[in-house]
């Protein structure tokens, strides 16, 4: 019919009929707008709204038009809704988020048809109002960031309307310890609101809304809960039979880094639930292995302690989408049923403890992954085998590919070339050899394959990478020649990272790097080949990071190369002076070259400063002192230098410091009072100068301190109190070298975290307290986080040990060392059997003082014990056996004692020299050339049995005679009873007149004394 009239109407003779028709449809459309334009609100809700307006203060003008001069329909104002289908225009939304400040008017009861409510991301900086409660239309109420603070009314639970209900809170400004601007008593409000299904409550306190459990599983209408940061309590968990199924997001994540609970089980009961956020910090132990919640699409349980196995019943969710476990301490192997996961487009493992092999699965059957990240684990094998047979599909989808931090082996798969749409590789600190034909990879934007075992020459196929943008290959064992030809096509290239390899750059002098936008580039440990100057043509780049060192480079810094923000020119053969750095430069890494003057005035804003090593002269008043600024700086090495006076006493002005290297230079005086302010110090290195009086009370101020290092100055005092008790995260105690004296305080004993500990060469006296059983970290193994938390404070800090007879430095292994030095003090007494429950104390010197006793028994379940030295004291008896079973010890010194009997015998000790035994006075036995046997030396004691001081090993020749003697005289005389009848018959007559006299002795005394008895 319709197709007939449209016919009919485009016929040539009716096009007046076509115009008429036209005319009214437009007619038509004319009358509608009018209609709906016509909506007006009533007097009494424009009112409401002119108060509401009233009240506040508008900066940004966003109420401009609330002018009934301009517009007396309040229904075309901006932010009003308005609408007629109750009759008579009511205003039915408000949606006035911005920048609203004062506070709120209750006018706003008066719009009673009001629905919808937004008054978010506003500053009204008032509790909120309760009259809010009495809005009850309300359907739709978001008071998000809106500057409100204090506890959320309970009349919200009068709302029973509502369907969504935001209230995501902010915090208090210039607040460290994050504390949210809302809170509430508790959750009951929400008890009524049965409609409600939408509740954001992000950022709000909930902490004492302890049965929030039991709430949330009242609402039967709830599809979305986002209770983040919310300092949550989870001891109350909801009934079994009160949970509700309709819940389909939740997130509950970052409940705090010091608030961590078992997941609730409940959850995993949710049978309608697709999207599971469990994020940060909040959840420990394993996850349930039961869940019915089949539903799920995205699952973020990432950055918690779950410490299990991956549940099998995750390989079965059909519609999961998004999986991230990243940064928890799940176990075990990577099941061959993720490959049922045919949905999955990001997967997320970092940083667990997953091992084996990677499943083929994964690159066969998973076409929509798009984003694949594994790193940070210890999966093992050749990457060709699960990487050589990639399907098409996941070539296609892949865009991120990350295995960087495994202990995958073997060549890349040249099918990494076949790659559709990938834009970055993470391949580094594996132990991978030779890379691809990277020319095969137009798409990729970001290479990474730093730290492996990538040898031979950089391939020139690198500069075919039109979109490569970020390529890092540093710490390789690279070589070769990198030419122009390497970069022809990297215009887009923004980060090249590598140093550590032994490449030669030969470019033209007047060459022009394509790479316009570069900002970070990375050249250290290269032959730049310019002559052994800083190449000119690195002045044509916009840099804010430039490391050239380790490449040879001398002469003078120009001047272009101080504008650039990140510049480590270290370890080179650069001279002359310094200028004052006032400028864009943040971190200044010139360390071990041959700068010479007066220290350079650096910019407050300086982060990181490491002048170190070179021969800079003069005081440090005009660089610590003299700007009168407050610096930002938090590393600051300034050791090995020429700087002499005092210490000046305006650290005040650098509090931000957790660095500070002051060592082998030669500075004199106290130790100022104002280091106390460096309240964030974690490295506090003073060590080789000529600094003398007492250790300042101040210090006690620096209670994050984790390394002391004063060795080897003029110090004098003892040991403060403070320091075993206001400095509990201490690690590293060196004090050796000077004139310290006194005993060794019981309150060193707090320091349970300590790893080195060496007073030597003092005037320490008295006897080792009994409570080093308290340093637990030389006494228990401890964890890889323990490990990682000394690493991360303390990267790129030394600290020089004697051990094992001589001086080693330590640097990049600090975090593992354990060492106790008392040496050439004044200590006496026995060596408490506590100190032998350090197992894992690698080195041991007590030498030099003057103990006494024995050596503990005990001394080898020390294990881990690397260096022993025992020598130059007063130590008697034997050497325990124990010694044998010490199979890490491969340095040990007893000289020079009063040692005696058989040296154990092991493989160990046999391999030790001579030296190690002398000076006693009776040791036997390899590798002393006494033998032992041949003189018939004594044996050593059973271990645990016997115990006291031996006599000399010398043979006593009284002894000898004197049995001799009884033996043969005892032999005579039974020989001639034997052959003599006579005497024999004597003899016998004889024992039997004398037995027959003493049983009548002793026969009448027992007759008398019972009759006195009785």
């Amino acid at each position: 019919m319709l197709k007939k009239i449209y016919l009919q109407i485009m016929r040539p003779n009716n096009k007046l009929a076509l115009f008429f028709l036209v005319l009214l449809f437009t007619i038509s459309c004319f009358n509608l707008l009018s209609y709906c334009s016509n909506i007006v609100c009533p007097e009494i809700e424009r009112e409401a709204l002119l108060s509401f307006k009233e009240s506040l203060e508008d900066p940004t003008n966003m109420l401009s038009t609330w002018n009934v001069s301009a517009d007396v329909n309040c229904c075309n104002w901006k932010g009003v809704v308005c609408s007629n289908i109750t009759g008579g225009g009511h205003v039915h939304q408000l949606r006035l988020q911005g920048f609203l400040r004062g506070k709120m008017n209750p006018s706003l009861v008066n719009l009673k048809h009001l629905t919808y409510l937004n008054l978010s991301q506003n500053a009204f900086e008032e509790t909120i109002p309760y009259f809010i409660g009495s809005i009850t239309s309300l359907e739709y109420l978001d008071l998000s960031n809106a500057g409100f603070y204090g506890t959320i009314p309970h009349t919200i639970g009068n709302l029973t309307n509502l369907r969504t209900l935001r209230f995501e809170g902010g915090y208090y400004e210039n607040d460290d310890n994050d504390v949210s601007r809302l809170d509430v008593d508790n959750l009951d409000c929400l008890l009524g609101l049965s409609r409600l299904e939408q509740l954001i409550m992000n950022n709000v306190n909930l902490s004492r809304a302890s049965n929030w459990q039991q709430v949330i599983n009242t609402l039967p209408s709830l599809v979305e809960l986002r209770f983040t940061y919310c300092s949550l309590h989870f001891s109350k968990p909801p009934l079994n039979n009160n949970i509700t199924t309709s819940l389909a997001i939740l997130d509950i994540s970052d409940q705090g880094k010091f608030r961590s609970f078992a997941i609730p089980s409940w959850i995993f009961r949710l049978n309608n639930l697709i999207y599971l956020v469990l994020r940060g910090y909040s959840f420990y132990g394993p996850i349930p292995n039961i869940s019915n919640s089949t539903k799920l699409q995205r699952i973020d349980l990432s950055f918690n302690n779950f410490n299990s196995t991956i549940p099998d019943w995750l390989y079965s969710l059909k519609d999961l989408e998004f999986l991230n476990l990243r940064g928890n301490y799940l176990q075990g192997t990577l099941s061959n049923g993720i490959a049922n996961l045919t949905s999955l487009n990001t997967l997320d493992l970092t940083t667990n403890h997953l091992s084996g092999e990677i499943p083929r699965g994964i690159t066969a059957n998973l076409c929509k992954m798009q984003s694949l990240d594994l790193s940070g684990n210890n999966f093992q094998g050749e990457i060709s085998d699960w990487f050589g047979n990639m399907s098409d599909c996941f070539l296609g989808s892949l865009e991120y590919l990350n295995l960087a931090r495994n202990q995958l082996s073997g060549h890349l798969p040249a099918q990494f070339g076949d790659f559709k749409s990938h834009k970055s590789i993470g391949l580094d600190s594996n132990n991978l050899s030779i890379p691809i034909n990277t020319g095969k990879l137009p798409p990729l934007e970001s290479l990474y394959l730093d730290d492996n075992n990538l040898i031979g020459n950089l391939p020139e196929s690198f500069g075919q990478l039109l979109n490569l943008k970020y390529l890092n290959i540093e710490d390789n064992k690279l070589e070769g020649v990198v030419s122009e030809i390497h970069f022809a096509n990297l215009t887009k290239l923004k980060q090249f990272s590598a140093s550590g390899n032994h490449l030669t750059l030969n470019v033209s002098p007047d060459w022009v790097p394509p790479f316009e936008k570069i900002y970070l580039l990375a050249l250290g440990s290269w032959d730049l080949s310019e002559g052994g100057q800083i190449p000119t043509w690195i002045e044509k780049l916009n840099l804010n990071k430039l490391d050239l060192s380790s490449t040879g480079i001398s002469g003078i810094v120009p001047s272009w190369i101080w504008k650039i923000i990140y510049l480590d020119l270290s370890h080179n053969q650069l001279h002359d002076n310094i200028p004052n750095l006032i400028s864009d430069t943040r971190y200044i890494y010139l360390s071990s070259n041959r700068f010479t003057g007066s220290l350079p005035q650096v910019s407050a804003d300086v982060s990181e400063i490491d002048l170190s090593n070179n021969s800079f002269s003069g005081g440090l008043s005009h660089f610590l002192c003299e700007m009168n600024e407050t610096y930002s700086t938090d590393f600051l090495h300034l050791g090995g230098n020429q700087l002499s006076g005092e210490i000046p006493d305006c650290w005040m002005r650098w509090s931000s410091l957790t660095y500070l290297n002051l060592g082998n230079n030669i500075l004199s005086g106290n130790i100022p009072n104002s280091i106390g302010f460096l309240k964030g110090l974690r490295s506090l290195n003073l060590n080789n100068n000529k600094i003398f009086g007492r250790l300042p009370f101040s210090l006690r101020n620096c209670t994050l301190l984790m390394k002391i290092d004063l060795g080897n100055n003029d110090l004098y005092g003892s040991i403060p109190s403070w320091m075993g008790t206001g400095i509990a995260d201490l690690k590293f105690l060196i004090l050796r070298s000077n004139k310290l004296s006194g005993e060794i305080s019981l309150d060193i004993c707090h320091l349970n975290s300590l790893q080195i500990l060496d007073l030597s060469d003092n005037r320490f006296s008295g006897i080792i307290p009994s409570c080093v059983d308290n340093f637990t970290a030389m006494a228990t193994k401890r964890s890889l986080s323990q490990y990682m938390e000394t690493y991360i404070w303390l990267f790129g800090d030394s600290a020089s040990v004697v051990t094992k007879g001589s001086v080693l430095k330590y640097d990049n292994t600090l975090a593992l060392v354990t060492n106790i030095d008392l040496s050439n003090n004044n200590l006496s007494g026995g060596i408490p059997e506590e100190l032998t429950s350090l197992v894992e104390l690698r080195s041991l010197n007590l030498s030099g003082n003057h103990f006494a006793g024995l050596i503990p028994q005990s001394i080898g379940d020390m294990r881990q014990l690397e260096s022993l030295d025992l020598s130059r004291n007063s130590l008697s008896g034997e050497m325990p056996n124990s010694f044998r079973g010490m199979s890490s010890l491969n340095y040990l010194n007893v000289s020079y004692n009063h040692l005696i009997g058989r040296i154990p015998e092991s493989t160990q000790i046999r391999g030790f020299n001579a030296s190690s035994f002398i000076g006693n006075d009776d040791l036997c036995g390899p590798p002393l050339t006494s033998n032992c046997s041949s003189s018939d030396g004594p044996k050593n004691r059973e271990d645990n049995h016997e115990s006291g001081d031996r006599p000399s090993s010398k043979i006593e020749w009284l002894y000898v005679f004197v049995s001799l003697g009884y033996a043969v005289g005892l032999s005579v005389f039974c020989t001639t009873l034997i052959f003599k009848k006579s005497w024999r018959e004597a003899y016998y007559e004889f024992m039997e007149e004398m037995w027959n006299k003493v049983y009548v002795y002793f026969y009448l005394k027992w007759k008398k004394l019972r009759k006195t008895s009785g």
